[in-house]
């Protein structure tokens, strides 16, 4: 017997979507899908990861955007889950219960302009395509993507729920990197109060090892006592003592952060 028109459509959009479940199976573990972006002619890979069924919570997926540092520049859509948070998520495939969305920067060029723009892209992309939740998007990178953080943040105030800048800073570390540095302040007398007021109402938590001699800490303490003269909503410093610039291995493993990050909610 002939379906009814109704049915027929009811059945090809339940058959749609279990094609679009299976060419992603579950195997227990979260795994990375590989995806590209394109915005205005300009093309940029990205990886998502997606949460195991038996990690995920009720509902919509909260998704964390990553944005890695310079070693991981490239175009080959794999290096920038080699550092940072993608080894953090392969250790715990299991049980990490969010989206993570980790874009890649092309060679030479920094987390600014056009790259950010891609990057947003490709979190938007990943929002539709599995599911995440708009209220709960949260964004991360550390040293270059630790500026990044603050150049997105302060484009899109009140897109995130929370911010988590590893190693980052403001200012230029070194001569060699004019570009790398927070352009939207960039020609403030007080940069820091400036990110302190377009950001007092976004949750933070900023992370820096006291002995980085790569990217100094010296901004990230300004930053911080900025966001408390300002009376900042919640916006927290970490600083490991005997850490170096490698601070994102200490930062992403700390269930403390996860706990705190996971709880802020649009």
């Amino acid at each position: 017997m002939a379906f009814p028109r109704l049915h027929r459509l009811a059945l090809l959009f339940l058959m749609a979507v279990i094609a679009g479940c299976a060419s992603i199976p579950d195997t227990g573990h979260g795994r990375f899908v590989a995806r590209t972006v394109e915005l205005d002619g300009m093309r940029m890979p990205y990886q998502v990861f997606v949460p195991a069924a038996a990690a995920r919570g009720p509902g919509a997926l909260p998704v964390v955007l990553f944005l890695h540092g310079s070693g991981e520049r490239g175009n080959d859509g794999i290096r920038q889950t080699e550092a940072g948070l993608g080894p953090y998520l392969r250790a715990h495939a299991a049980d990490f219960p969010a989206l993570a969305v980790l874009p890649q920067v092309a060679d030479g060029e920094e987390w600014s302009g056009r790259n950010n723009r891609l990057a947003i892209a490709a979190l938007d992309a990943a929002i539709r395509e599995f599911g995440g939740d708009p209220k709960r998007q949260y964004l991360t990178g550390m040293s270059m993507g630790g500026y990044g953080s603050w150049n997105i943040a302060l484009a899109e105030p009140a897109r995130f729920a929370a911010v988590v800048p590893v190693c980052g800073a403001v200012r230029a570390p070194r001569n060699e990197r004019p570009g790398l540095l927070v352009e939207a302040v960039a020609q403030e007398a007080d940069p820091y109060m400036a990110i302190a007021r377009r950001l007092e109402n976004v949750p933070l938590w900023i992370f820096h090892g006291a002995r980085d001699d790569v990217v100094r800490p010296d901004d990230d303490r300004r930053l911080h006592a900025a966001f408390q003269a300002v009376g900042a909503r919640d916006a927290r410093y970490t600083e490991y003592p005997h850490g170096n610039h490698n601070a994102w291995d200490a930062t992403y493993a700390d269930p403390a952060m996860w706990r705190w990050l996971f709880a802020q909610k649009r």
